[in-house]
């Protein structure tokens, strides 16, 4: 049986939105979310501790720095200094 020549338009347009909607969702999720790097999975205490290092020295957890010294202000970025203040107040 023939297919009607009626029924591919719709069946384009469908095929067309879906692909524009995943292709949104990939950007969104990889480009924007993480700068353009892949998602990371299963992440364990030394990953999710790297990525608060990177997060405090270079201000994003996915941007690295390849320089041998932290800048000035990695000094007093510590998240010792923020618990122990916490604590100091309450």
């Amino acid at each position: 049986m023939p297919v009607p020549f009626e029924a591919l338009l719709p069946l384009g347009i469908v095929t067309l939105m879906f692909g524009v909607t995943g292709t949104l969702l990939h950007a969104t999720k990889s480009h924007y979310r993480h700068e353009g790097k892949p998602p990371r999975y299963n992440l364990d205490n030394w990953d999710t501790e790297m990525m608060e290092r990177d997060r405090r020295l270079m201000g994003s957890p996915h941007r690295q720095t390849s320089e041998p010294l932290a800048s000035k202000e990695f000094s007093t970025n510590s998240v010792w200094y923020l618990t122990t203040k916490k604590i100091l107040w309450q």
